[in-house]
Formats: C-alpha cells, structure tokens, sequence
C-alpha cells in the first residue's frame, strides 16, 4: 500500500521541504521502528537477563512470530496494492480444519496439505474477484468472507476441536527442527525470500507498487489493474493457507477459530513495517520488523506476567506510537 504525499505532487509545496531538517530526523524517520525494536530488547534483558536472552528462547520468539510472519508477508502483498485482507484469520482456520480432516480420513498427507492449499487459493480467488472486478470495497468484501469463512469452519467440525488420528509425520511440519532451527522458522525464511524477490526484483512487483501507487495512472498506463489486484489476494489466501497448516501441526489439532488472531496482528505487522525504511508504503524488510516487534513484545510480557488485556492495550498503544512518530519526523524533522 503506497501512500503518496504532498512532495509528488509538484504543485503543491512540500511540507517536508518547508521545514528545516535536522541530520537525525531522516534516519528518524527511517529507523524508528527497528530503534523500538532495539529498546525492546534492551529493556527486556535487562529485567529478565538470566531468560530473555537465552538461546532457546529466542528460538521460542522465531517459533511463535512464524506463523504470524508467513500470514504478514503475504498481506504484505495486498497492501501493496492499496487494499488489505480480513479474512486471513478465519481462512487459516478453514484450511487448517481442512487439512486435519483429510489427514484422519486417511486422504494422505501430501494430498491433504495440496486440497487446504488449494482451498486457501480459491478463497483467495473470490476476495479478488469481489474487490477488484465486482468493484466492492476491500474492507467490505473481506469482512463478509471472514464471516463466511467462520462459518464454514464452525459448521465443517460442528464446533469441535480436530485431533485424533492426525498422522504422526504430520507433527514435523510445525514442531519439528532441522538442526538447531525449528521447521516452522525454514517456512516463514522461504516465504520471505520468495516475497521480497517478487516484489523488489521482478517486473511483477513492480507493476504491483505502481498500482498501489497510483491506480489510475497504471491503468492508463497499460497495465492490468484488475488481474493484478486479483492475483495478491490470491498470494494472501495461499498464505493465510500455509500459515493453517503450519498452525495446526504446531497445536497437533484443528480447532475452527484458532486463525483468528492473525488477522488483526498481520495488519499491525505491516503498518509497523510502513513507518520505517519508506514510509506509507508495505515492504517485506518492514514487515518481518513488525512481526519481530510483536513477538518480542508478547514474549517478553509474557516472562514479566502482565495480564493479557493489558497486553492488547499495550499492542495498540505501541502501533499508535510508531505510526505518530513516524508521521511527526516527516512533518517536523
């Protein structure tokens, strides 16, 4: 998602170039929320110094930002293109229950993983068909999937917890380790590759920036703004697909609601990326910071054993703050 600001325009005087800069606002305005990051990890060693730090628990940090980080990178995608997914949380459900009952079926684990992730396309294919051909608005759109996609997991496991007879191999996909890194962390490593490669270095992505950037502009310009629109929603549902699977080998069950929470989360994860590097506009180095950022915050809150609605206070209050900070150095500094 590309936020234009008054310096594009050329006739309308920057207020960035109105006023007078200081050599540590730019590097305010493009570090602050990797500064946060630093500060978080000093703070927290420095009031939990025997664990914080330790090797296995920063394994544990990577473990559980994992997840997280594969739905994040892919709703990175959508947001570049100036639109956002709601529906991610409740399709990693779906897919996830999806999955786990094939697999007690005895359908196969291969076959299973390839139905959710085919699953996880389609869905992905009729957000973008409603946001970009139907011509409704993203939020809309992906609030009414997320309510259907709900549905259809409640109603595919009749509220139930999926869990006996999972195959034993499907364990390795979110619990297992090769070497000293966990298998969940390998997914999320190659789904950022893939992402950033897409988008920074092919001319894919960079159709996909000139969309975000100016939608219009890019029509006329010859590109097809529609199929291009269609084609990153069917990247976040893949995503939000995997990010399903990975979830339930992780829990060795399926429960219909267990997504939910990355839907807000993800969307966090991005707009805390957008502050920093190249403000207003999604990339996947950002990204990754958010969702490093959060994990950090929730672990490390976690070991101090501050209540859980005073960590969503927190959350938010942190995402209001860096995206003020970031609005402020633009503006002042």
């Amino acid at each position: 998602m590309a936020v234009r600001t008054d310096a594009e325009s050329p006739e309308i005087p920057s207020l960035e170039n109105a006023q007078p800069h200081t050599p540590w606002g730019g590097w305010l305005r493009s570090y602050g929320t990797f500064l946060g990051l630093v500060l978080m990890v000093v703070t927290f060693s420095l009031l939990r110094p025997d664990a914080f730090l330790s090797f296995n628990n920063l394994r544990n940090i990577l473990e559980q930002a994992a997840i997280l980080g594969i739905v994040a990178t892919t709703m990175t995608i959508v947001m570049v293109v100036g639109d956002f997914d709601l529906s991610v949380g409740a399709l990693a459900s779906l897919c996830g229950v999806v999955a786990a009952d094939l697999m007690i079926r005895e359908t196969g684990l291969g076959p299973s993983i390839a139905v959710a992730l085919g699953v996880g396309a389609a869905a992905g294919l009729l957000n973008g068909v409603l946001v970009a051909y139907a011509g409704l608005s993203a939020f809309v759109a992906t609030l009414a999937t997320m309510t259907a996609y709900r549905g259809l997991s409640l109603w595919y496991t009749d509220g139930a917890t999926l869990f006996s007879g999972l195959p034993e191999g499907f364990r390795t996909i979110g619990q297992g380790m090769t070497g000293p890194v966990p298998n969940s962390v390998l997914i999320l490593a190659a789904v950022v590759i893939v992402a950033w490669f897409v988008l920074e270095q092919t001319t894919f992505g960079r159709k996909l920036y000139a969309v975000g950037g100016n939608a219009e502009a890019s029509y006329l310009a010859g590109l097809n703004v529609r199929r291009l629109r269609l084609l990153a929603f069917i990247c976040s549902g893949l995503g939000a697909a995997l990010a399903g699977i990975v979830l339930t080998s992780r829990l060795f069950s399926a429960h219909p609601t267990a997504g939910e929470p990355f839907m807000l989360n993800s969307i966090a994860a991005v707009f805390l990326g957008m502050t920093m590097f190249r403000e207003g506009e999604a990339h996947v180095p950002g990204t990754l910071t958010g969702v490093l950022l959060l994990g950090m915050m929730s672990n490390g809150l976690n070991m101090l054993h501050v209540n859980s609605y005073i960590q969503s206070v927190l959350t938010g209050s942190i995402i209001v703050l860096a995206v003020l900070v970031s609005g402020l150095a633009r503006r002042r500094l």
